[in-house]
């Protein structure tokens, strides 16, 4: 059995996967050591179908493995599932490699970019480039474009990107 501390993290992480259906399908695995796909659809009262896309979502990453047998009678394939949380904390390192990445792509963007923005919500803010294209008139409601200073958004920008790189380095 999983230590809490693991439970509580697979669940987060079948939270990512979509939805409440991951949740329950999870919360099966985790109480067998093998499962077929029909037994978790019985007892989570999912179709099987869905619970055959979300297991090859979690089988794509590696957090479950499956067995193939033949059955006997019909010859069609029985496929056996089960958990590998041995396999999380790499999917976990990935994920946030990944974030990770993402978070430098878009602080770069932002120190390397002036904005103007109307301050009408809904409206977005324009990099230089093109309000001046604009004419500094936002394209969506008309207004004036005024300068944006998003120097907040750079400071907590990169004080992720370095909350990151710590926990990646340790």
């Amino acid at each position: 059995m999983l230590s809490f501390l693991d439970e509580k993290t697979l669940t987060k992480v079948a939270e990512v996967f979509g939805n409440e259906e991951a949740i329950r399908i999870i919360d099966v695995l985790k109480g067998v050591n093998e499962i077929t796909d029909d037994e978790i659809a019985n007892k989570t009262e999912i179709r099987l179908n869905i619970v055959r896309k979300i297991l090859y979502r979690f089988y794509d990453r590696s957090l479950v493995a499956l067995r193939r047998s033949r059955d006997q009678n019909t010859g069609w394939f029985i496929f056996h599932w089960r958990l590998q949380p041995d396999q999380l904390e790499g999917f976990i390192l990935n994920q946030k490699r990944h974030v990770l990445e993402k978070l430098q792509t878009r602080l770069g963007y932002e120190k390397d970019h002036d904005f103007y923005y109307c301050s009408t919500p809904g409206c977005k803010k324009i990099p230089f480039e093109d309000a001046m294209e604009l004419v500094f008139r936002c394209p969506t409601c008309n207004k004036p474009l005024m300068h944006y200073e998003n120097g907040k958004i750079i400071e907590v920008l990169a004080e992720k990107v370095e909350q990151l790189r710590k926990e990646l380095s340790e």
